[in-house]
Parts: structure tokens; C-alpha cells; sequence
């Protein structure tokens, strides 16, 4: 058991020492740990109820699920280096130096544990049995899922000097454990070939087995800051283009806020940082402001992100902002007469991690998005307000900086009110800048609207003429919106296209944000297919990102794909949307003799059928959702191309000028 004294005692300040053995394990870990919950049933049926979707998600789900066993390894204090390999062959290979898999036989089952965890569901060490006290896989599925789902699966365990191994097929046994060899070592390597549907395969399960190296390398390095000192391995051993990166971070989550701004400018050179552990939890965060004008906070329990928070979140914003209203008061920042700052204002323009880990969490979902363990709560707000108070006191530069700032977002804060109040007060009627901009459409139901933005009147006559106009409403923008990522809330407020969409939408902005108000769930950028409308196109988006970022998340937002070209040849006729497309086309119907070429500069050249024939009629056209797959990689990516900062763009547009093949200039 852990130090039972040591987690009790609040006013001990434990040691790094002892907030290690504060998570280990002493109980061994056999194959008496190894309980057995039920069966292995209709993984392959529905393969959804296990890891989401069939898709490329899915697939990179299996390798989560074997590279989080190895992580819990870590969280117990066995595990120091993690390998991860894509293999040239189709296959993912995650080998780590923990314990390795007990290879002893399970009492229940007459057959040896590691067997029972690769073909048992819901059979593993995390339910009590004393093979982890903390474990981000609470659910014993996720390698007998893996074993079900994989064409082939190699499982190596070195344990006790020898080298054991057993092979499986869609999860079917291929032979008894066996010994191959002698070793000095400990730790497991589990290989396999995702099950793949194809004209050979038809009973296969994935859409693709193509693994994205940048989507895993992502994963993989937020694994290792949250873990610091653990060393993870990745390769990609693919013949186009074989790499290796190695993430190990000895600063843990200071080194992880960094790396969060990276392309933005601090306001102070290192990130706060403080952990403690209270009750057999622990708790450790780091937080730093910046320049921006936006927060960036990111839970985690036992290394699972919790994007919806939790009590560990509510902790720490109670904490926060009691901490920072003292330190105001104490010091004069906040003046007698001016009101306490409200959690918005200290949270502003901050990025900051918040990891806890403990027994046994409980979720409000299946999804575990976010943490319902009650108790977390007074723990984190005790030990943040604890470390931030002394860290204020101890650096009053620091203090100094954060108040000044906070105060500013609490002004503008208050101007952004006003801005608010009076673009409520005007409908879409009254507003003096919007009579003739919006042509809405008849229908009531939103679920049944889209509103399509278009950029000038040329674009936006074409749409009025060509749209459904029971469903579909246009929105027409004068030039290039504001880049809201340079400017505060109350600047961006002042923007009148900006004003005419929050008042279009209807749901408000912000704080005040509310999804039952909307009145279009589909929210349609459609812009010129050339440089500039891409241009408009990420104004918008970076709008609807930081402003209303709930329209992305849930699903609201698309892009239209208007065609480039249209190629005619006699009675052939057709539509073309990028240059590799027309080239096709070209090859298909003969180049000679010559076909018409046309190339449209812009939506406004066509006109009301066509753009309703190519992109507006939701039998023929194509279009975008939006998404944020990755929500830290997309906040980075905003902040790099619409900032402050000239160099770090210039840089990115250096090396990815390959990518653009035809720049229309």
C-alpha cells in the first residue's frame, strides 16, 4: 500500500522521493492480480461499442490502448523507456521495459494470465486485485479488444530470465504460451496487424490500416510530458519517408506549457509550476500567461485528457482566482472601489496543465471527458492556492505582470459588455448596418437552415438567386473579416461583419454562448476557391475557433467546395475542384483536339444556377465539416498563422511550401 501517513498529513511537504512512492506498487503483480469479469463477446460485431468507429480514429485507438498498459507500468514505477514502431510491414510494435505480463496460470481459467488478458474482456490487473493503485485503463478491455480487432497478433513477454511468446489470429488462440529463449531482461512487446477490409478480406474490420505518424507522434509526446522522465521511442519504418523522435521531458508539465506557447510571447520566462498530494491524491500543474487574449487549460487524470473538466478543473479555477484577488488586494492592484475579478479575467490570455492521479477516478461519462470524483475538488484548490500563493509572494515581478494583466482583461472585459448589450439590443431589422445583407430563409426549424457566408455583392447576388430560399440563407461579408487573433474581445466586437454574424446566428459569443438559440446548424464558409477566399476563409474560422468555438466542436461549421475550373469538350461538361482533378479529367476525354478550359477567378463569375449546381444543392454539392481533432495542435496552428509573430509563420511557410502546387498570385 501507499505511504498511508504521507497522504494524510496536509501540512507535510512531501519530498519527489516521496510523491513517487506515493503512486507505486508493492504488491506483486501476478497472476493472482489478473480477476475476470466476463468473457470475450461480439467485439468483432460491433466493433463501435469498443473504440468508436472503424475509421482511422479506431485504428489509432488499439495503439492507445496497448501504449496506455505500458504507460500504468510507468504510473507504478516499472516502466522507464517505451517503444513505439510502425512497421515497414502494416504492423505497430509497442514494447516497454515494465514487469511484463504475468505468464502464470489465472486460477479461474486454468490457463496462463497473459492469455486470459489478450482474449478475456474486461480481464486485467485494474479492478482491486492489487496489480495497479493508479491506471488510466479502468476497463480491462483494451488489449483483448486490440487481440479481437487485429488480423494477427504477437505478444513477447520477458519475465523470471526467460522469454516467453504466443501468437494469435482475429483473437484466436495459435498456440499454447511458450518458452523461445533466455533473458536478462523484463518488460512486454505486443506486435499486430489491424484487421483490414479489402477486396481480399471482405469480413475485415478497418476502413484503412494506414497509420498517421503525425496523429500518433502527437499522442505520444503528450504521454511524455505528463510523465517526465519516462523515455518514449517512435519510428516509422515505412519506406517513403523512415523517422525517429524521442520524447523525454525531465521538466514534465513545465516543459508541456512551453511547448504550448511556443508561438506566442510569454509574459514571464518560466512556467509556475507546484504538485503535492493530499489523501491518496496527487496533484500537479504549471501555468504561464501570455500575450494572446484566450485561455488554454487542459485536464488529465492518470494521463487520460478530460476535455469537459471536472471537479480537478473546478478546483483549480476556484483556487486561481481566490489567489490572484488576494494577492490584488494585498498589494493595491485592485483598488478599494473596483469590484473582485471574476474567473474569466484571471484566466485570460493563461495556458495551464492540470494533472491529477489517484485510485480508482470516477467519470460523469462512459467517454471519461470528464472527472465527477468529488473529493478532487477541495484537493486541488488546497494544494494550488497553497504553491500559487507562495510562488507570488516569493517573485513580485511575476505578480506584479499576472495583476496588471488581469485588471486589463477585467477592463476590457466590461468595454466587451457594453459592445454586447447594444449588438443585442439590435435585431436583424434594426441594425442600421445590415438592411439588405441578410436574406434569411422561411423555415424555423434549425436543424433544417444553413446560412452560407460569401464574401462581396457579386458572390452574394449569385447565391440570393440560385439558393432554396425555404432552407438556405446568405450572409454576404464586405472583404476580409477581422483577424480576431490579434485584437481583444471588445475590438472584435466593434467589427461590423462580425456583429451582423453574431447577430445572424443568434446564440450569442462567448460566456454567453447558447446552442439552444442557434438558428442555423449549419454555418457555411463559402469562399472563392483561390488564395484570397482560403484567406477569408481562415479569418472566419479562427472567429468561429476563439469566439464560438462550441459551433466547431459540436459540428456547425463547414467549408463549401466551390470548382475551379469547368472544362467543356463538345456535350462534355464537368466540373472540376483542384488541379490534380483536372489533369484526370484531361486524360480522360483526350487532350486533343484542345478542350475549353475555363478557370473561375471567383464565386461571383458564376452565375445563380451554376452555383447552385456545383455548390449549393445539397443533392450534387461537396462540403467540409470542421472539426478540431486536435485541439491543442489547432490552437497552436491559429496562434502560428494569424498572431503576432512574423518569424514563426515565415518558418512554417518555408517548409511546407511544398505543398502548394499551384499558387494563384
Amino acid at each position: 500500500m501507499a505511504d498511508e501517513k504521507l497522504l494524510q498529513n496536509e501540512t507535510h511537504e512531501p519530498t519527489p522521493e516521496e510523491l513517487e512512492k506515493a503512486i507505486q506498487v508493492t504488491e506483486a503483480y501476478g497472476e493472482d492480480q489478473i480477476q475476470v469479469l466476463e468473457g470475450l463477446e461480439a467485439v468483432r460485431k460491433r466493433p463501435g461499442m469498443y473504440i468508436g468507429s472503424t475509421d482511422v480514429r479506431g485504428l489509432h485507438h488499439l495503439v492507445y490502448e496497448i501504449v496506455d498498459n505500458s504507460i500504468d507500468e510507468a504510473l507504478a514505477g516499472f516502466c522507464k523507456e517505451i517503444d513505439v514502431t510502425i512497421g515497414a510491414d502494416g504492423s505497430l510494435t509497442v514494447q516497454d521495459d515494465g514487469r511484463g505480463f504475468p505468464v502464470g496460470i489465472e486460477k479461474k481459467t486454468g490457463r496462463p494470465a497473459v492469455e486470459v488478458c489478450l482474449t478475456v474482456l474486461h480481464a486485467g490487473g485494474k479492478f482491486g486485485g492489487g496489480g495497479y493503485k493508479v491506471s488510466g485503463g479502468l476497463h480491462g478491455v483494451g488489449a483483448s479488444v486490440v487481440n479481437a480487432l487485429s488480423k494477427h497478433l504477437t505478444v513477447t513477454v520477458y519475465q523470471g530470465g526467460q522469454i516467453y511468446q504466443q501468437e494469435y489470429e482475429r483473437g484466436a488462440i495459435l498456440y499454447d504460451l511458450k518458452v523461445i529463449g533466455e533473458t536478462d531482461r523484463t518488460g512486454t512487446t505486443i506486435q499486430f496487424w489491424p484487421d483490414v477490409r479489402s477486396g481480399e478480406n471482405p469480413e475485415g474490420v478497418f476502413e484503412t490500416g494506414d497509420f498517421e505518424y503525425d496523429t500518433l507522434k502527437t499522442r505520444l509526446r503528450e504521454m511524455a510530458f505528463l510523465n517526465k522522465g519516462l523515455r518514449i521511442v517512435f519510428r516509422d519504418e515505412r519506406p517513403e519517408e523512415p523517422k525517429e523522435r524521442v520524447f523525454c521531458y525531465e521538466g514534465g508539465l513545465k516543459e508541456f506549457v512551453a511547448y504550448l506557447n511556443r508561438s506566442r510571447k510569454v509574459l514571464f520566462p518560466e512556467a509556475i509550476w507546484g504538485e503535492g498530494a493530499k489523501d491518496g491524491v496527487l496533484v500537479e500543474m504549471a501555468m504561464q500567461y501570455n500575450d494572446s487574449y484566450t485561455e488554454n487549460i487542459y485536464t488529465y487524470v492518470n494521463n487520460i485528457a478530460t476535455p469537459d473538466g471536472g471537479t480537478h478543473l473546478t478546483g483549480f479555477n476556484t483556487a486561481l482566482t481566490r489567489v490572484i484577488n488576494d494577492y490584488g488586494r494585498r498589494y493595491k492592484y485592485i483598488k478599494e472601489a473596483e469590484s473582485n475579478l471574476r474567473g474569466e479575467d484571471v484566466r485570460e490570455s493563461l495556458t495551464a496543465i492540470i494533472s491529477v492521479k489517484m485510485e480508482d477516478p470516477q467519470f460523469e461519462s462512459q467517454t471519461k471527458s470528464k472527472l465527477g470524483s468529488g473529493q478532487v475538488r477541495g484537493i486541488v484548490d488546497a494544494i494550488v492556492s497553497e504553491k500559487l500563493a507562495t510562488y507570488l509572494e516569493e517573485n513580485p515581478a511575476v505578480g506584479k505582470v499576472i495583476l496588471e494583466r488581469c485588471v486589463d482583461a477585467a477592463r476590457a472585459r466590461e468595454a466587451a459588455r457594453k459592445a454586447r448589450d447594444a449588438t443585442r439590443r439590435k435585431t436583424v431589422l434594426e441594425s442600421a448596418s445590415l438592411p439588405g445583407k441578410l436574406s434569411d430563409c422561411s423555415e424555423r426549424d434549425p436543424a433544417k437552415c444553413e446560412i452560407f457566408m460569401v464574401e462581396g455583392d457579386s458572390a452574394g447576388g449569385s447565391a440570393k438567386g440560385g439558393r432554396d430560399s425555404r432552407t438556405q440563407a446568405i450572409l454576404p461579408l464586405r472583404g476580409k473579416i477581422l483577424n480576431v487573433e490579434k485584437v481583444s474581445f471588445n475590438r472584435a466586437l466593434d467589427n461590423a461583419e462580425i456583429r451582423a454574424m453574431i447577430t445572424a446566428f443568434g446564440c450569442g459569443i462567448g460566456d454567453e454562448f447558447d446552442e439552444t438559440k442557434l438558428r442555423y446548424h449549419r454555418i457555411v464558409c463559402m469562399t472563392d476557391a483561390d488564395v484570397d477566399g482560403a484567406h477569408i476563409r481562415i479569418l472566419l474560422l479562427t472567429f468561429f475557433y476563439r469566439y464560438m468555438r462550441p459551433l466547431v466542436e459540436k459540428g456547425y461549421v463547414y467549408a463549401a467546395m466551390p470548382p475551379l475550373y469547368k472544362v467543356t469538350k463538345g456535350k462534355f461538361e464537368r466540373y472540376v475542384y483542384d488541379d490534380d482533378e483536372l489533369q484526370r479529367v484531361l486524360d480522360e476525354i483526350g487532350r486533343e483536339p484542345k478542350p475549353e478550359i475555363q478557370r473561375y477567378k471567383g464565386l461571383g463569375e458564376m452565375s445563380s444556377q451554376q452555383l447552385w449546381d456545383t455548390t449549393m444543392n445539397p443533392e450534387t454539392r461537396m462540403m467540409m465539416q470542421i472539426t478540431p481533432d486536435d485541439a491543442m495542435e489547432a490552437d497552436h496552428l491559429f496562434t502560428l498563422l494569424m498572431g503576432e509573430d512574423v518569424e514563426p509563420r515565415k518558418a512554417f511557410i518555408q517548409e511546407n511550401s511544398d505543398l502548394v502546387k499551384d499558387l494563384d498570385v
